[in-house]
């Protein structure tokens, strides 16, 4: 029996505490004992060399940054760049269909953080502004920094941080190389319906220099072929107190409960290209590309049972309860009902994206020790997807056959179902017009184009002003950004010919859902059945469809100054900067809205908004080099975010109450300004040499606006009414009524601690050469509450904590590498925290999400000598205790999905010549 009650919970936290902590105080041991040693130069590869390349980055920064590089040419630490970046100290991802795909800096949503590719922001195929990480290859990136801290240089920055991936430059290599990996990929819950659980990766790099090493060309390739497995229960949301028949009064109750397995793959192709010219040595021209295509197919096999409607609202005849079950917190548990008609549904999903970057910079240095820096760059991205849904149930011949089924609503993990009649023959199951509908369908798709260009210089002092800046940048930077959606949609209904059953040539088999104490159920070829007996014509003018598209656009401009300081302090060497951005935006949206009081044809009427907004950063960040190779950081800064895209949208529902005249509406709102904060970090930080370091590190800001949906708000419709005539009867329409939309609220406060360390365990004890151990635990809060109405029935409570936000979060990294041989393995994991998911309307909502502990395990070994140099072999297990994936409503005895994905195995080989 699991023990969930708060004391157990803190005494699991308090044994993670012991962990992370333990790690960081071994590392100050070793730091203690390795004072009195002389640190070898050495030259090191693979695990090592990776590490103590983030190292250098880590200690040479003047901000507080945090870094991965790559151990070699094609070969990050992890299968994915999300998994890589989650690992380090502060941050942590979220899973989608099993794979970590945004991140949260810490502990603020994704949309705090801005990414960057080679200094240069970039768009996004979702819906707002955070990048899926899971989109770019490991493999052609050479590392990622992470800026927790600003300067006035940084273009792009977010409010928590920055991530800047990095691809190679040619010329930083001494000569030719070229390396090739490939493995195997196998899931752990099998292959199902009609998709595979195997998979495959593999990756090409070229590296070269010409003409004297004044040219340089890198070109690398990466594919991936990842089968999609997943089993899953959940609950329908909102868990609410509701009086049920047989159900115990004043109890929480759910309307209704799924199990599904999903089956299918995803494939992703990516290309990276560079070209570096430095004719001599004052002048270096860079063009650098990456494109990415990705294509997602699954088909979720799903059985569903609604507990209040059986094709009436509510059921007739009754679904009662009987046997019905309830815990000490008025939560229902379990129970057997009866007069229940489940369905069993077929749902499509195919999405396609495609990401297209490239830049062109130059950098000249002149006589007078001037540098001019020119860099213009462009990206774009586009998704496409395409859902579908088909219903089906048992014949209703001779009458509707309901069904009586025995539940059990465990929180802990999959809640199980068990009905009395089968549903497994396809041949008795009916595509129906009738009780739910036959189907349903949505044909999202969204395109996001950035142009921009920036002009900086550095400029040398000849003597110290004030004694203190050796140095200034200026610079602008000028960003046309244009975001737009469109999400058609529609039912999906039965052709002529009626309600069918679908052919056997469309049928994939049956899959097995006795993971939820269901039989088998059948698999089909969903765009088949709807190619066949069904009619798809979505559309986006229908009444609650039209707010659903709307057009972003804009136009940023950035002009920033930067005094570089190398000096010293009451004796004591500084460096760092100090500085400040101005950032001016135009924002504007173009959308639609639907307007029920117009004549038929003429409800569909265009809507648009924007303004100018202009916000000054200034920005501190000093570094104190202490003796012994210990460094003090501090920074100061304000700033800023973004609001979200799809909470710029002018699109909205509009609507007159007939009785009153009074105006009302929900949307979005291109009047938001951004986020804002005022931020003071300080780190301390002991390193040797580049081999190790221990550090840390704590945080506050304090958010003076944060944006959520506010209900109600007091809103001038002048333009709405314009013509309006009421109806006979009818008041005239005010010109003042209220308005649901984001809104610039107040913020809080929101702090953390950081501890971390990264070392070879060789400098306690020669003993232990080869091992080594990188740890980290962060830990944060905030007094931030957010009313979020749009999401209070998801998480239980209309005032929710910072979404992202894990009070705790842990990795650990133990590994070994000596005479070719390598072992990894990793653990991040997090407390419970907000997650931001799409809902079934393609709208963002809300979930309270159980922490995770994810595993990764990885072995290898590198033959350095003999005809077998350059090759190496690696086996690795993602996911290694295959940790589910749970979310709630409020506590968590209101479960809502539990997901299982499976482990991941990958075998494979590479090679460097």
């Amino acid at each position: 029996m699991i023990d969930s009650s708060p004391a157990a919970q803190r005494r699991s936290a308090w044994r993670l505490s012991q962990v992370a902590v333990g790690c960081s105080l071994l590392a100050l041991a070793a730091a203690a004992q390795a004072q009195t040693q002389t640190l070898d130069t050495v030259t090191v590869t693979g695990i090592r060399k990776g590490i103590e390349d983030a190292i250098s980055v880590k200690k040479n920064a003047d901000a507080i940054v945090e870094s991965i590089s790559a151990e070699d040419i094609g070969k990050l630490p992890d299968v994915s760049i999300a998994e890589s970046i989650a690992r380090l100290p502060g941050l942590s991802a979220q899973r989608v269909a099993g794979r970590a795909q945004v991140i949260s800096v810490r502990g603020l949503s994704p949309d705090f953080a801005t990414t960057l590719l080679n200094g240069r922001e970039l768009v996004s195929t979702g819906d707002n502004r955070s990048v899926e990480f899971d989109q770019y290859p490991s493999e052609l990136l050479s590392g990622v920094t992470i800026y927790k801290t600003p300067d006035a240089g940084l273009v792009g920055q977010g409010l928590s941080g920055t991530i800047d991936m990095l691809t190679v430059r040619p010329l930083n290599f001494g000569n030719r190389v070229v390396s090739l990996n490939a493995r195997g990929q196998h899931n752990s819950l099998g292959s199902a319906a009609n998709a595979s659980a195997n998979g495959n990766r593999f990756s090409a790099s070229y590296i070269d220099q010409f003409a004297n090493k004044t040219v340089g060309v890198a070109i690398g390739f990466a594919h991936q072929e990842t089968p999609m497995q997943e089993n899953q229960v959940g609950l329908y949301e909102p868990w609410k107190k509701e009086s049920r028949p047989g159900v115990q009064a004043g109890s929480f109750v759910s309307d209704g409960i799924k199990a599904l397995r999903r089956t299918g793959k995803s494939e992703r192709n990516g290309v990276m290209g560079t070209l570096e010219f430095r004719p001599f040595k004052q002048w270096t021209s860079v063009v650098d590309g990456f494109w990415s295509k990705a294509k997602q197919v699954d088909t979720a096999n799903q059985f569903e049972l609604n507990l209040q409607y059986n094709g009436n609202w509510p059921c007739n005849p009754a679904c009662n309860w009987t046997q019905s079950s309830t815990n000490a917190n008025n939560t229902q548990t379990g129970g057997t009902i009866t007069n229940v008609y489940p369905l069993v549904r077929g749902m499509y999903n195919k999405r396609e994206d495609e990401i297209t970057a490239a830049g062109w910079n130059n950098k000249l240095s002149l006589d007078n020790g001037i540098t001019v820096v020119a860099d213009v760059h462009f990206s774009k991205a586009k998704r496409d997807e395409l859902s579908l849904e088909n219903n089906s149930q048992l014949s209703p011949v001779g009458g509707v056959p309901y069904d009586t089924v025995k539940l059990d609503f465990n929180g802990a993990g999959f809640s199980s179902i068990m009905p009395t009649l089968s549903y497994s023959d396809p041949s008795k199951l009916f595509l129906r017009g009738t009780i739910y509908g036959s189907g349903y369908g949505k044909v999202p798709r969204v395109e996001d184009e950035l142009n921009g260009f920036k002009l900086s210089s550095n400029i040398p002092l000849a003597s110290p002003l004030a004694g203190l800046i050796s140095d200034f940048d200026i610079g602008l930077s000028y960003v046309d950004r244009s975001k737009k959606k469109r999400q058609p949609e529609g039912n999906i209904d039965v052709g002529a010919q009626g309600d069918t059953t679908i052919a056997a040539d469309l049928q994939y088999g049956l899959v097995d859902l006795g993971f939820a104490g269901l039989g088998k159920i059948p698999s089909w070829n969903v765009p088949g059945a709807v190619d066949r007996y069904m009619s798809f014509k979505p559309s986006d003018t229908k009444d609650y469809l039209v707010s659903k598209a709307w057009d972003v656009k804009e136009k940023t401009t950035t002009a920033f100054l930067r005094a570089n300081i190398d000096s010293s302090f009451a004796g004591v060497p500084m460096r760092g900067n100090v500085g400040l951005q101005m950032v001016s935006v135009q924002q504007s949206s173009n959308a639609n809205y639907w307007d029920g009081t117009a004549a038929a044809g003429q409800q569909v009427k265009p809507v648009s908004d924007g303004k100018t907004v202009t916000d000054v950063l200034p920005s501190m960040n000093l570094a104190f080099s202490l003796a012994d190779d210990q460094t003090l950081r501090l920074a100061l800064a304000r700033q800023m975010a973004r609001p979200r895209v799809d909470q710029l949208r002018s699109a909205l529902d509009f609507g007159i109450d007939k009785a009153t005249g009074k105006p009302g509406a929900s949307g979005g709102n291109a009047q938001l300004d951004p986020w804002i904060a005022n931020a003071f970090d300080v780190s301390y930080e002991k390193y040797f040499g580049s081999k190790a370091y221990v550090a840390a590190a704590a945080f506050y800001k304090d958010l003076k606006s944060y944006i959520y949906t506010q209900s109600n708000q007091s809103y001038d419709f002048s333009k709405f009414v314009a013509g309006y005539v009421p109806p006979a009867g009818s008041p005239a329409a005010m010109t003042t009524g209220t308005y649901t939309a984001p809104y610039n609220g107040q913020g809080g406060k929101l702090k953390g601690v950081e501890l971390s360390a990264s070392m070879p365990l060789s400098l306690l004890s020669k003993s232990l050469n080869g091992f080594g151990l990188i740890a980290s635990a962060s830990f944060n809060s905030s007094n931030i509450k957010v009313k979020d109405p749009e999401s209070a029935s998801s998480v239980g409570d209309d005032f929710i904590t910072l979404p992202g936000l894990s009070k705790r979060v842990y990795n650990l990294t133990a590994y070994y590498e000596r005479d070719g041989f390598e072992a990894r393995i990793s653990q991040r994991k997090r407390s419970d925290f907000i997650g931001e998911i799409g809902n079934f309307n393609g709208n963002r909502t809300l979930r309270y999400v159980v922490g995770e502990s994810i595993v990764d395990l990885q072995l290898g070994y590198t033959f350095n000598q003999g005809m077998a140099k350059g090759l190496n072999l690696v086996f690795q297990v993602n996911n290694l205790g295959d940790d589910a994936y749970r979310t709630y409503a409020g506590t968590k005895d209101r479960p809502l999905e539990y997901m299982k994905w499976g482990r991941s195995y990958l075998i494979g080989a590479g090679y460097k010549f």
